[in-house]
């Protein structure tokens, strides 16, 4: 049986229903799941009439037991519709599009807390996440910094990552563009890299001012380890990990910082005789480029840009946001609510990243 996976409508002022409506008429999506749609159904059927989308929604309330949602899925299967829930109701429906609103931020957060439930308690394989505001997140009162926190705190989790995942498909152009540097030390393994690319960060939103103090030893470690499980996780063999390095150049020996010496290359030697292979830290300018190259599969950031900017360069539209450390599987796509395009039939949105969450998704909730 193909997994069921709850969608989450985030924000419903931004692009998440139109994102998701086009990532579920695409046969690819639904061949590899049975989708939930966590939301509003006039919400979703709105969009649909924005974009000329077809969406056939059965409403389901009871989510309490596994067998019954599982039996309700499959029904909606033999009519050719998609199981939809609501659990915050029709607040939400007064919330203005493209705009920062405290109803849309409330809705978003009981869309994922109802999606959370629904993957803990076993009713469905995998959640997958539409873009939220932290803006609107603040103002319903929620006082997080977004998905990643909300998934860590609500499932009791202390270790874990946000990893940003590039597929193969979304590499390929970039490999042939970017020639390995000669006298690398592992440019032998240059070309073998098949899994794409993945990057996890040790911290996460938070001010640059404030992450060399937030960084440890043990949290490198932590990062390493998640890393190398997600890449056994999705088959990947060779499993080859860079630890960035925080400073410039490095820290050239401490000219420019100790973070390295102090707290970064005494967590890759930590993890040398458990983790298959990894080196560091590395200065992050030619690290990306060896790693795009196909000379490592995952990547250890120090903080939140350091790992955004090469993913959002090579492939913006079909990278896929994974949570790393929790007990449940969740993904997204890494694109915003983009107020400035949605709900507007002139400039379509890219469904790619969401179609992309979802066959990940779909992926690792069966090999697991």
């Amino acid at each position: 049986m193909k997994p069921i996976i709850a969608i989450t409508a985030g924000d419903v002022a931004g692009v998440g229903p139109e994102v998701i409506l086009r990532a579920i008429e695409n046969p690819e999506t639904v061949s590899v799941c049975y989708p939930v749609l966590i939301g509003h159904p006039e919400i979703f059927r709105g969009a649909g009439v924005v974009f000329g989308l077809r969406v056939l929604l059965q409403e389901y309330a009871d989510d309490s037991d596994a067998n019954c949602l599982r039996a309700a899925v499959a029904d909606a299967e033999l009519k050719r519709q998609i199981l939809c829930i609501d659990p915050a109701g029709h607040t939400v429906l007064s919330a203005p599009r493209c705009l920062v609103s405290k109803e849309a931020g409330d809705a978003a957060f009981q869309y994922l807390e109802a999606a959370i439930n629904l993957a803990k308690n076993s009713s469905v394989d995998a959640i997958v996440t539409a873009p939220l505001n932290k803006e609107a997140l603040h103002l319903a009162g929620h006082d997080f910094p977004g998905h990643t926190e909300i998934l860590a705190d609500r499932c009791g989790i202390q270790e874990f990552a946000m990893m940003l995942h590039l597929p193969e498909s979304a590499m390929t152009e970039w490999r042939h563009l970017i020639r390995p540097i000669q006298g690398s030390t592992t440019v032998s393994n240059v070309g073998t890299a098949l899994n794409g690319l993945s990057i996890a960060h040790v911290t996460l939103h938070t001010s640059i001012a404030s992450v060399p103090g937030m960084l440890s030893t043990e949290s490198v470690v932590g990062k390493i380890r998640l890393m190398d499980q997600f890449l056994q996780r999705i088959h990947c063999e060779r499993r080859a990990i860079a630890v960035c390095a925080l400073n410039p150049h490095g820290g050239e020996n401490g000219l420019f910082g100790d973070e390295e010496a102090r707290l970064i290359q005494p967590a890759v030697e930590a993890c040398v005789s458990t983790v298959k292979s990894v080196v560091g830290p590395l200065p992050v300018d030619t690290l990306v480029r060896r790693a795009v190259s196909g000379e490592f599969d995952g990547i250890v950031a120090m903080y939140h840009d350091q790992g955004h900017l090469p993913v959002k360069l090579i492939g913006f539209e079909s990278a896929v946001n994974i949570t790393l450390g929790l007990p449940i599987i969740r993904t997204s796509p890494t694109h915003g609510t983009a107020f400035d395009r949605a709900w507007n039939p002139q400039t379509p949105a890219s469904a790619l990243g969401m179609i992309e969450a979802i066959k990940i998704a779909a992926a690792l909730a069966k090999n697991r």
